[in-house]
């Protein structure tokens, strides 16, 4: 493949959100050699896709607590109340479509912890 033809490729892509989602992300009981493991984990998944030129970008872990208000100004404490699962972080990859991207998806430590990872498209 040329290089043009590579970079156009790139180019094609879309963006996808990926939302990462566990029923716990509470690592208060975690020994420093299991959240050391996790966090690699992590890293090594992450890596693989920056390795393939597919990381568009990365976002913050997301705080255990927070608010969500509703139509006509309920508010109730955590985002969580009515789920089980806890949206944890999430990152943004490019890929051709949507398989793609869920091709991506595959292998995300949320996963392992009986999470769900969640891939919608950006609109551009």
């Amino acid at each position: 493949m040329s290089h043009e033809s590579a970079t156009q490729n790139i180019s094609n892509m879309k963006e996808f959100l990926l939302l990462f989602r566990q029923p716990s992300y509470d690592y208060s009981k975690v020994s420093p050699k299991e959240m050391q493991a996790l966090t690699q984990k992590w890293q090594d998944w992450v890596g693989g896709i920056a390795a393939q030129g597919k990381l568009e970008r990365t976002g913050q872990r997301l705080a255990l607590e927070g608010k969500v208000l509703r139509a006509g100004g309920v508010i109730t404490d955590g985002p969580f109340v009515e789920i089980r699962e806890m949206l944890g972080s999430f990152m943004v990859v490019k890929a051709e479509n949507i398989e793609e991207a869920t091709t991506l998806a595959h292998g995300c430590p949320a996963l392992d912890a009986g999470g769900s990872v969640e891939i919608r498209p950006v609109y551009q």
